[in-house]
């Protein structure tokens, strides 16, 4: 089995007042992966992510990337923060800068690259996440989605192989939803592995490749997506239900409407099946009834 690019083990932390941020977590992310977190608040969620860049350091257990132990020496955590980018939920939490370009321009500026290469990786960025146009505009005039993209384009400057978001659709729309959702689908597709927390259960399974269920600071379950119809104990575990598609198939296939296989991921791909078994049978039935 190849090495993950990210690995928890075992790891534990807890905060000064005593509150339990991790338990013995275990954690692996493939590279080049598609992967939700998914819990109630308070399970470990955002804590795990802060250990993914260094921001927090395990009190016990090990975090691993690229199959090494992290060094939190300076020099250490400047290399892994320039592989793992973090998106945190909040966009006016990680924004400080006057203007757009001078935003994404500050990671690259940090690594100490010459003017003509932080001129053209912010330039990429910007373009990857659609706010190209918005270079020279000042930050407190966009809006939260436009904001949380210019956060996304300031991770993606620094060039990262892992990015981290941390509830990426709350407070946005659903235009923009779906907007933010074809940045990320894009970034995939150029190698990037993607790691983000979310409340919504049917999301994760029409989206995600890996499903990681985390509850009490400890991951509890991690599968592939693909798989979740046949973990209702383990959502119910974590107060959470099937996929509303799972339930919707399960009833049209207990009527004979749909074979059981193979399992939509959405509500699309399941009207999509209903569609063509309808054409089928219209056909079957205009075609001439020859005797056997």
């Amino acid at each position: 089995m190849n090495s993950p690019l990210l690995e928890l083990s075992q790891v534990s932390y807890r905060y000064p007042d005593g509150s339990i941020g991790l338990d013995g977590c275990s954690l692996r992310i493939a590279r080049g992966s598609r992967n939700v977190l998914i819990g109630a608040n308070g399970s470990g969620k955002t804590t795990l992510f802060q250990h993914c860049n260094g921001l927090l350091r395990a009190q016990s257990g090990a975090v691993r990337y690229g199959g090494k132990d992290i060094d939190y020496g300076r020099a250490g955590l400047r290399d892994l923060r320039g592989k793992v980018g973090m998106v945190f939920q909040n966009p006016d939490h990680q924004l400080f800068s006057a203007s757009v370009q001078e935003d994404v321009s500050f990671g690259p500026l940090n690594l100490g690259l010459d003017m003509a290469t932080v001129r053209q990786r912010v330039t990429a960025a910007l373009q990857a996440v659609g706010m190209a146009e918005h270079a020279n505009k000042a930050v407190h005039n966009l809006s939260f989605g436009q904001k949380k993209r210019v956060c996304i384009a300031g991770v993606l400057a620094m060039e990262p192989e892992l990015l981290v978001l941390d509830e990426p659709m709350a407070g946005l729309d659903h235009a923009m939803q779906k907007e933010l959702l074809a940045v990320l689908d894009g970034l995939h597709r150029r190698g990037i592995t993607l790691l983000l927390a979310t409340h919504n259960i049917d999301f994760a399974y029409r989206w995600a490749e890996h499903i990681h269920l985390m509850a009490g600071g400890r991951c509890t379950v991690s599968l592939n997506a693909s798989e979740l119809g046949e973990h209702a104990a383990a959502l119910a575990a974590v107060g959470l239900p099937l996929p509303e598609v799972i339930n919707l198939h399960r009833g049209l296939v207990d009527c004979g409407l749909l074979p059981a296989t193979p399992a939509p991921r959405c509500t699309h791909s399941l009207l999509s099946m209903l569609a063509n078994v309808n054409i089928a049978k219209e056909t079957h039935e205009k075609l001439p009834q020859i005797p056997c």
